[in-house]
């Protein structure tokens, strides 16, 4: 714990600087939300090294009373899961403001209000620690969003913002009854940490597996409920694709770590086998679609529903292998796609058009785009020595342990993987240009290798040197493996006997032998 502010300094600077933003001229909007999105970020930064790696209890910890009756508090913190998803999440908004620099030159206070917005509702989903807070900062996050898409994206962008509004409305309001009935049985509380240590019937945990499923599989997008995922990011400006591959994504996975696994012990053994089930069709299926795509947007979207597969398989072998896998790749995952959208973006600013057969043998007339374009397309099919790989081989070995024919069938993911990523390269690198784009091919000013340097050299930090970042998390992983207590760490909120006085359910002691030792050996 500590007495300053840091995370409501960091959640609601960006909502101050939206508000300004639609007050100042155009070009002062941009560098405003530059600014405020910069000093977000350098805000954060310390808490790389405030953040203590060796508890797994909330750290940071604000609360203070906000409705009485019911008793709802502003309750923030951060643990090893939220920590890094709080600094992926700052760390790329300003590179959206830049990238929309000359790209966006209609309304752009309110375009760079939305952005700021979405930033506050983010990392609010990432630091809340009570479940209506939460759930203020999930819905808040739809209207900026659906703005971003339906006022500034493609030919088709009303049809595919309200598309991706539905599909998220329609799971959100399952969580709402979710967290409703987690009220009435846990204590008559909305405190995420002491939900957590209640216990439920069984019975009760599979409704409650099942409506957080529905609220978080859309987000994720998991199969089959991913088909508002490609048309978004198709009809998406730049930013808007960054953010929501980036980061909204991750709102899905999240919400499995912080709430099924704690608080539904027994529903996350029972659906254990669907749940990888349907991890391994996303992987594959994603991947076979990224093969069939001509727009380049798309395939990357398909292989977005590919890699998260890997995130949500990583979750549910339920070892600590594949949760830190997972984690990890929930960041890398991140960072890789986002640069690869920001790639998109920017040669679509020269050629008009997003299709591979407009963009192809970029190699000649812009070296050193086609250089940071190969760097993430590598990334992204996860060659050793980058980000993804270190991700992918630990949901890998954590899947391992659970069942070698599961491994085995993910694997293919890997291997498709480099199929469409270098047919892609193949065709968008190398060759000729296309005559009619000839002209506009010019390679990257100072303002876009700005943009993509730093994702790059993140890139290859985190592929050599992953363990800071894993050893930040392992305290947090371990202990949800185990279904320990949560620490105090501020006054209680009242409880009725019936959430408190029972013995705790955990997950640890629900998985086969094997794994739990190897989980404890870890």
């Amino acid at each position: 714990m500590t007495s300053f502010p840091w995370l409501s300094l960091i959640v609601f600077l960006p909502l101050a600087g939206a508000l300004l933003c639609l007050l100042v001229k155009p070009e002062s909007a941009r560098w405003l939300a530059l600014g405020v999105t910069v000093a977000d970020f350098v805000l954060s930064l310390p808490l790389w090294w405030l953040f203590d790696s060796s508890t797994a209890g909330m750290q940071f910890v604000e609360r203070a009373s906000w409705i009485t009756a019911p008793p709802v508090q502003y309750s923030l913190g951060l643990d090893g899961i939220s920590f890094p998803l709080v600094l992926m999440t700052t760390f790329l908004m300003p590179f959206c403001v830049t990238v929309s620099w000359t790209a966006i030159d209609k309304r752009v206070q309110l375009f760079m209000s939305m952005l700021l917005v979405m930033e506050t509702a983010m990392l609010g989903v990432f630091v809340a620690l009570d479940f209506v807070l939460f759930y203020v900062f999930w819905e808040a996050m739809l209207i900026p969003m659906y703005l971003l898409i339906g006022v500034w994206g493609g030919p088709n962008r009303l049809y595919a913002a309200i598309k991706f509004f539905l599909y998220t409305l329609a799971g959100s309001v399952l969580l709402l009854v979710a967290i409703l009935a987690l009220y009435f049985q846990g204590g008559h509380t909305f405190d995420i940490l002491a939900l957590s240590r209640g216990t439920y019937s069984t019975s009760l945990q599979m409704w409650l597996f099942l409506a957080f499923f529905a609220a978080f599989a859309v987000k994720v997008p998991m199969f089959p409920f991913h088909t508002w995922l490609p048309d978004a990011h198709v009809e998406a400006p730049t930013a808007g694709s960054v953010i929501l591959a980036s980061v909204l994504l991750k709102m899905g996975t999240y919400g499995f770590l912080r709430f099924t696994l704690p608080m539904l012990p027994d529903a996350t053994v029972t659906f254990t086998k669907p749940m990888i089930a349907l991890s391994i069709i996303a992987i594959i299926y994603g991947a076979y679609m990224a093969l069939a795509q001509t727009d380049i947007k798309k395939l990357i979207a398909y292989s977005s529903v590919s890699h998260m597969g890997f995130v949500t398989l990583g979750i549910f072998v339920l070892n600590i292998q594949g949760i830190e896998g997972a984690v990890m790749q929930m960041v890398n995952h991140g960072i890789t796609t986002g640069g690869l959208f920001l790639c998109v973006g920017i040669i679509y600013e020269r050629t008009h058009s997003r299709q591979i057969q407009d963009n192809t043998g970029l190699a000649g007339p812009m070296p050193r785009y086609a250089l940071f374009l190969m760097i993430f397309a590598l990334s992204s099919l996860g060659l050793p020595g980058t980000n993804s790989f270190v991700g992918e081989f630990l949901v890998l070995a954590g899947t391992f342990v659970w069942s070698q024919f599961a491994t085995a069938l993910a694997a293919l993911g890997v291997i498709l993987a480099a199929a469409y990523i270098l047919w892609l390269m193949q065709r968008v690198v190398f060759g000729t240009p296309a005559p009619a784009h000839r002209a506009h091919l010019l390679d990257l000013n100072a303002r876009e290798t700005a943009t993509l340097v730093p994702l790059i050299v993140l890139v290859f930090a985190l592929g050599i040197f992953p363990n800071p970042l894993l050893s930040r998390m392992h305290a947090s992983v371990t202990q949800l493996l185990a279904g320990q207590k949560a620490p105090t760490v501020a006054v209680e909120p009242q409880q009725t006997p019936a959430a408190t006085d029972k013995p705790t359910a955990t997950i640890a002691a629900m998985l086969s032998p094997s794994s739990s030792e190897q989980a404890a050996a870890r």
